[in-house]
């Protein structure tokens, strides 16, 4: 079994019996939801208290758990905290979160740094210790198993499929490799996909736009990047309110607005793209693309470095400048560790993390160009 996930579902458990106050904390993206959703929809079927589902926002607050979330959330403590997608990083915010009165859960997949926070319980393939033998689960994924573990013989076939559903989209869309776990859940959840109950994923199917596209899988893309698209409303992304709504009217009209939005997306994208192109033809020599500016827009920054990074075979690191930080995404390819790199070069970041290739940073405005420096100087020395 997975290190902790019998312990994460036992306490989950206890807190649903008791009444207890509980808070689901997602990542904003397509994982960190699917992840909300199904723990959501777990535990509402057991009856459990969910007093807020919350998700950060990673332009204007910063990644994972952070402080204005826990200023906001203060109100509902002591409660548990059942985090997603994100954590293994914010060694201070959980510790702040322990003080203010939260039991903490995480369920994250990212790359361990040089230790553990002090959350009460870590559901994290990748932590020292955990012998389950496959280590590249989604959040969604692993969010997927404790749901097994906490239902058990409750989960209806009925539920199997709405969950299974949703962990395939979030794997899909972090760009997982499809192996072992991944490949059971994405082709249980497939199968089914549309045929969906869920109105949110029928909304998608029924669009004029998808029904161009010759198979499932291409289908299943472009609604992906539709539901990429940044809508928050309430605190909300679209993606929450359209996957985990009851109305199939309601969330066609949003499916509708983010498709539009969508495609104005892909035009600002491929201003961008040129204009790193040119950049890029005159620094061929550096063994990274390091480019970014106050007019890089955040929601962009990932698919730009995916690719260039794809384009040019070497990472690729994209940063947003805003007031005194600069926010950033980071794309690799294969046999290209960014997060080992940017731990060499820590000493000029606020925060990073991710995966190895796939991860994010915040950096002072006054230290990006030290810290593309020393990256620099890194994949100098650890060409692949």
């Amino acid at each position: 079994m997975i290190k902790n996930l019998d312990k994460a579902a036992g306490r989950l458990q206890k807190a649903v019996r008791q009444k207890e106050r509980i808070i689901l904390y997602g990542d904003a993206d397509l994982d960190g939801v699917c992840s909300a959703i199904i723990m959501q929809e777990t535990l509402k079927s057991l009856g459990g208290n969910i007093v807020r589902v919350y998700f950060p926002d990673r332009e204007n607050d910063g990644y994972g758990i952070t402080p204005k979330a826990l200023k906001e959330l203060t109100a509902f403590a002591p409660a548990l905290l059942c985090a997603m997608d994100l954590g293994i990083s914010n060694f201070k915010e959980i510790a702040k979160a322990k003080e203010l009165g939260f039991d903490v859960i995480l369920v994250d997949h990212h790359v361990v740094l040089d230790t553990l926070p002090q959350a009460d319980i870590i559901v994290d393939p990748k932590q020292e210790g955990d012998e389950y033998p496959f280590k590249e689960l989604a959040a969604c994924g692993l969010t997927f198993r404790l749901a097994e573990e906490i239902l058990g013989d409750k989960m209806s076939p009925t539920m199997r499929k709405s969950l299974v559903e949703l962990a395939a989209i979030g794997t899909i869309a972090d760009m997982m490799v499809q192996e072992a776990d991944n490949r059971e859940i994405i082709e249980e959840g497939l199968a089914t996909l549309e045929n969906s109950w869920r109105p949110g994923v029928r909304a998608f199917f029924g669009l004029q736009e998808l029904s161009r596209f010759p198979n499932l899988e291409s289908k299943l893309q472009k609604m992906i990047s539709i539901l990429n698209v940044r809508d928050v409303e309430d605190g909300y992304p679209a993606s929450f309110r359209i996957l985990s709504s009851d109305s199939e009217r309601e969330v066609s009209a949003i499916a509708e607005r983010l498709l539009e939005v969508h495609e104005l997306r892909k035009q600002q994208r491929d201003l961008l793209l040129s204009r790193v192109r040119r950049e890029v033809a005159q620094k061929k020599d550096e063994p990274i693309v390091f480019e970014g500016g106050e007019d890089f827009d955040y929601i962009l920054l990932g698919a730009l470095a995916s690719i260039i990074s794809q384009e040019e075979r070497k990472p690729a690191f994209m940063y947003r400048k805003m007031g005194e930080e600069c926010v950033g995404s980071v794309r690799a390819p294969s046999g290209q560790d960014t997060v080992e790199a940017m731990k060499h070069c820590k000493e000029h970041t606020i925060t990073y993390g991710g995966h190895p290739q796939a991860s994010g940073f915040r950096v002072e405005v006054k230290n990006i160009e030290k810290f593309r420096d020393c990256l620099i100087e890194y994949f100098k020395s650890h060409s692949a």
